[in-house]
Protein backbone atom coordinates (compact mmCIF):
# COMPACT_ATOMS: atom_id res chain seq x y z
CA UNK A 1 0.00 0.00 0.00
CA UNK A 2 1.32 2.97 -0.87
CA UNK A 3 1.28 6.17 1.56
CA UNK A 4 0.22 9.59 0.39
CA UNK A 5 3.46 12.08 1.68
CA UNK A 6 2.02 15.75 2.37
CA UNK A 7 3.80 18.07 -0.51
CA UNK A 8 6.88 20.29 0.90
CA UNK A 9 5.57 23.09 1.87
CA UNK A 10 7.49 26.57 -0.67
CA UNK A 11 10.36 28.27 0.94
CA UNK A 12 8.95 31.45 2.73
CA UNK A 13 10.68 34.83 3.12
CA UNK A 14 9.49 37.30 5.44
CA UNK A 15 10.48 40.90 5.09
CA UNK A 16 9.96 43.57 7.72
CA UNK A 17 10.26 47.15 6.78
CA UNK A 18 9.55 50.49 8.55
CA UNK A 19 7.74 52.33 5.33
CA UNK A 20 5.56 51.41 2.58
CA UNK A 21 8.39 52.28 -0.23
CA UNK A 22 11.62 50.37 1.65
CA UNK A 23 11.04 46.44 0.80
CA UNK A 24 11.08 47.96 -2.54
CA UNK A 25 14.08 50.22 -3.11
CA UNK A 26 16.32 48.00 -0.71
CA UNK A 27 14.96 44.52 -0.99
CA UNK A 28 12.94 44.21 -4.19
CA UNK A 29 15.42 41.98 -6.36
CA UNK A 30 15.37 39.45 -3.68
CA UNK A 31 11.99 39.64 -3.05
CA UNK A 32 11.74 39.05 -7.01
CA UNK A 33 13.89 35.96 -6.90
CA UNK A 34 12.65 34.40 -4.69
CA UNK A 35 8.91 34.41 -6.12
CA UNK A 36 10.67 33.70 -9.51
CA UNK A 37 11.60 30.26 -7.45
CA UNK A 38 7.96 29.95 -6.19
CA UNK A 39 8.82 30.76 -3.34
CA UNK A 40 6.25 32.90 -0.80
CA UNK A 41 7.26 36.32 0.21
CA UNK A 42 5.62 38.03 3.03
CA UNK A 43 6.11 41.78 2.90
CA UNK A 44 5.27 43.52 6.62
CA UNK A 45 5.38 47.18 6.62
CA UNK A 46 4.78 48.25 9.75
CA UNK A 47 3.52 52.32 8.86
CA UNK A 48 2.39 53.98 5.28
CA UNK A 49 5.69 55.84 5.41
CA UNK A 50 2.91 58.93 5.82
CA UNK A 51 4.16 61.63 7.26
CA UNK A 52 7.82 60.87 6.81
CA UNK A 53 8.27 59.79 3.58
CA UNK A 54 5.68 61.57 1.94
CA UNK A 55 6.43 65.55 0.99
CA UNK A 56 5.30 65.09 -2.32
CA UNK A 57 1.51 64.25 -1.11
CA UNK A 58 1.71 66.93 1.30
CA UNK A 59 2.60 69.59 -0.23
CA UNK A 60 -0.09 68.57 -3.05
CA UNK A 61 -2.24 69.43 0.03
CA UNK A 62 -3.52 65.94 0.49
CA UNK A 63 -4.62 64.84 3.95
CA UNK A 64 -3.28 62.19 6.23
CA UNK A 65 -6.28 59.61 4.96
CA UNK A 66 -5.18 60.27 1.94
CA UNK A 67 -1.79 59.62 1.93
CA UNK A 68 -2.31 56.52 3.83
CA UNK A 69 -4.77 55.36 1.06
CA UNK A 70 -1.93 56.42 -1.78
CA UNK A 71 1.03 54.89 -0.08
CA UNK A 72 -1.03 51.79 0.53
CA UNK A 73 -2.15 51.75 -3.13
CA UNK A 74 1.26 52.38 -4.19
CA UNK A 75 2.76 49.84 -2.19
CA UNK A 76 0.41 46.92 -2.80
CA UNK A 77 0.83 47.42 -6.63
CA UNK A 78 4.52 47.49 -5.77
CA UNK A 79 4.46 43.85 -4.06
CA UNK A 80 2.34 42.75 -6.60
CA UNK A 81 5.04 43.11 -9.46
CA UNK A 82 7.39 41.20 -7.38
CA UNK A 83 5.24 38.53 -6.80
CA UNK A 84 4.63 38.97 -3.10
CA UNK A 85 2.34 39.59 -0.21
CA UNK A 86 1.92 42.87 1.68
CA UNK A 87 0.41 43.36 5.58
CA UNK A 88 0.14 46.52 6.81
CA UNK A 89 0.30 47.12 10.35
CA UNK A 90 -0.65 51.16 10.30
CA UNK A 91 1.65 51.77 13.23
CA UNK A 92 2.46 55.25 12.63
CA UNK A 93 5.65 56.58 11.65
CA UNK A 94 8.00 59.52 12.25
CA UNK A 95 8.78 58.32 15.02
CA UNK A 96 7.80 54.64 14.59
CA UNK A 97 6.81 53.45 18.63
CA UNK A 98 7.77 49.61 20.08
CA UNK A 99 4.02 48.66 21.64
CA UNK A 100 2.88 45.34 23.18
CA UNK A 101 0.05 45.23 20.36
CA UNK A 102 2.49 45.69 17.86
CA UNK A 103 4.96 42.85 19.08
CA UNK A 104 1.98 40.19 19.16
CA UNK A 105 1.15 41.21 15.69
CA UNK A 106 5.02 40.45 14.33
CA UNK A 107 5.28 37.22 16.79
CA UNK A 108 1.39 36.37 14.79
CA UNK A 109 3.30 36.97 11.54
CA UNK A 110 6.60 35.14 11.72
CA UNK A 111 4.85 31.92 13.64
CA UNK A 112 2.03 32.52 10.52
CA UNK A 113 4.30 32.58 7.94
CA UNK A 114 7.44 30.51 9.13
CA UNK A 115 10.37 32.11 7.65
CA UNK A 116 13.27 30.59 6.37
CA UNK A 117 14.81 33.67 5.88
CA UNK A 118 14.26 37.21 7.00
CA UNK A 119 15.17 40.54 5.61
CA UNK A 120 14.94 43.65 7.46
CA UNK A 121 16.68 47.35 7.99
CA UNK A 122 20.62 47.51 9.86
CA UNK A 123 20.28 48.64 13.08
CA UNK A 124 22.00 51.99 13.12
CA UNK A 125 20.66 54.88 10.33
CA UNK A 126 21.40 58.12 11.52
CA UNK A 127 19.30 59.89 8.94
CA UNK A 128 15.65 57.88 9.85
CA UNK A 129 15.11 56.44 13.43
CA UNK A 130 12.08 54.55 12.07
CA UNK A 131 14.24 52.58 10.26
CA UNK A 132 16.27 50.66 13.32
CA UNK A 133 13.07 50.94 15.41
CA UNK A 134 11.77 48.67 12.82
CA UNK A 135 15.20 46.80 12.65
CA UNK A 136 14.50 46.00 16.53
CA UNK A 137 10.90 45.04 16.68
CA UNK A 138 12.02 42.38 14.14
CA UNK A 139 14.95 40.85 15.64
CA UNK A 140 12.89 41.22 19.02
CA UNK A 141 9.96 39.20 17.38
CA UNK A 142 11.87 36.80 15.84
CA UNK A 143 13.29 35.89 19.54
CA UNK A 144 9.86 35.65 20.49
CA UNK A 145 8.25 33.59 18.58
CA UNK A 146 10.39 31.06 18.95
CA UNK A 147 9.88 30.85 22.34
CA UNK A 148 7.48 28.03 23.13
CA UNK A 149 5.97 29.88 26.44
CA UNK A 150 5.36 33.11 24.60
CA UNK A 151 1.40 33.70 24.06
CA UNK A 152 0.60 33.72 20.98
CA UNK A 153 -1.38 32.04 17.85
CA UNK A 154 1.20 29.27 15.67
CA UNK A 155 3.83 27.15 16.18
CA UNK A 156 7.20 28.20 17.11
CA UNK A 157 9.77 29.02 14.31
CA UNK A 158 13.76 27.97 14.26
CA UNK A 159 16.56 30.36 13.51
CA UNK A 160 15.98 31.61 10.25
CA UNK A 161 19.04 33.50 9.03
CA UNK A 162 18.21 37.01 9.26
CA UNK A 163 19.91 39.57 6.16
CA UNK A 164 20.16 43.13 6.44
CA UNK A 165 19.40 45.29 3.31
CA UNK A 166 21.29 48.46 2.24
CA UNK A 167 20.13 51.80 3.86
CA UNK A 168 20.10 54.38 1.91
CA UNK A 169 23.19 56.45 3.42
CA UNK A 170 25.55 53.47 3.73
CA UNK A 171 28.67 55.10 4.47
CA UNK A 172 27.01 56.93 7.53
CA UNK A 173 25.16 53.57 8.97
CA UNK A 174 28.31 51.56 9.49
CA UNK A 175 26.68 49.05 6.49
CA UNK A 176 29.31 46.61 4.68
CA UNK A 177 28.10 45.23 1.86
CA UNK A 178 28.70 41.53 3.24
CA UNK A 179 26.33 39.54 0.71
CA UNK A 180 26.26 40.69 -3.07
CA UNK A 181 23.31 39.35 -4.53
CA UNK A 182 23.24 39.11 -8.39
CA UNK A 183 19.14 40.73 -9.60
CA UNK A 184 20.30 41.08 -13.11
CA UNK A 185 17.76 38.71 -14.51
CA UNK A 186 14.68 40.59 -12.11
CA UNK A 187 16.11 43.91 -12.44
CA UNK A 188 13.34 45.18 -14.72
CA UNK A 189 10.57 44.00 -12.44
CA UNK A 190 12.18 45.46 -9.76
CA UNK A 191 12.59 48.58 -12.24
CA UNK A 192 9.01 48.18 -12.74
CA UNK A 193 8.04 47.82 -8.98
CA UNK A 194 10.03 50.72 -8.06
CA UNK A 195 7.79 53.04 -10.93
CA UNK A 196 4.62 52.23 -8.80
CA UNK A 197 6.15 54.74 -6.11
CA UNK A 198 5.44 57.95 -7.71
CA UNK A 199 5.13 59.18 -4.10
CA UNK A 200 9.36 58.60 -3.92
CA UNK A 201 9.62 59.07 -7.89
CA UNK A 202 13.35 61.11 -6.96
CA UNK A 203 15.13 57.57 -5.69
CA UNK A 204 14.49 55.92 -8.76
CA UNK A 205 17.65 56.97 -10.75
CA UNK A 206 19.45 56.59 -7.44
CA UNK A 207 18.69 52.84 -6.59
CA UNK A 208 19.30 52.20 -10.71
CA UNK A 209 22.38 53.67 -10.18
CA UNK A 210 22.98 52.02 -6.75
CA UNK A 211 21.94 48.41 -8.47
CA UNK A 212 24.60 49.12 -11.33
CA UNK A 213 27.62 49.78 -8.76
CA UNK A 214 27.34 46.79 -6.39
CA UNK A 215 26.93 44.94 -10.11
CA UNK A 216 30.26 45.71 -10.65
CA UNK A 217 31.65 45.02 -7.06
CA UNK A 218 29.91 41.69 -8.18
CA UNK A 219 31.54 41.01 -10.92
CA UNK A 220 34.75 42.10 -9.85
CA UNK A 221 34.59 39.78 -6.60
CA UNK A 222 33.03 36.76 -8.79
CA UNK A 223 36.32 36.70 -10.56
CA UNK A 224 36.16 36.74 -14.44
CA UNK A 225 35.60 33.53 -15.72
CA UNK A 226 31.94 32.99 -13.97
CA UNK A 227 29.97 33.97 -17.38
CA UNK A 228 28.38 37.22 -15.72
CA UNK A 229 26.53 39.54 -18.12
CA UNK A 230 28.59 42.66 -18.90
CA UNK A 231 26.38 44.66 -17.43
CA UNK A 232 25.35 42.66 -14.24
CA UNK A 233 23.17 44.34 -11.18
CA UNK A 234 22.98 43.96 -7.80
CA UNK A 235 21.39 44.23 -4.17
CA UNK A 236 24.18 44.37 -1.06
CA UNK A 237 22.94 42.54 2.61
CA UNK A 238 24.73 42.53 5.80
CA UNK A 239 24.48 39.29 8.41
CA UNK A 240 24.03 40.05 11.76
CA UNK A 241 24.11 36.04 13.23
CA UNK A 242 27.20 33.83 12.04
CA UNK A 243 26.35 31.62 9.14
CA UNK A 244 25.75 27.79 9.57
CA UNK A 245 27.85 25.64 7.14
CA UNK A 246 29.08 22.36 6.68
CA UNK A 247 32.24 23.03 4.34
CA UNK A 248 33.51 26.53 3.67
CA UNK A 249 32.18 28.08 0.17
Amino acid sequence: MTHAHAPTPPRSTLVVTAHAGDFVWRAGGAIALAAARGEKVTIACLTFGERGESARAWREGKDLAQIKALRRDEAERAAATLGAEVRFLDAGDHPLLPTPELTDRLVALYRETQPDVVLTHPADDPYNGDHPAAQRMALEARILAQAIGYPADGEVIGAPPVFYFEPHQPEMSGFRPEVLLDITEVWETKRKAMECLAAQRYLWDYYTDLAVRRGVQLRRNAGPNLGLAHRTLAEAYMRPYPQIAKELA
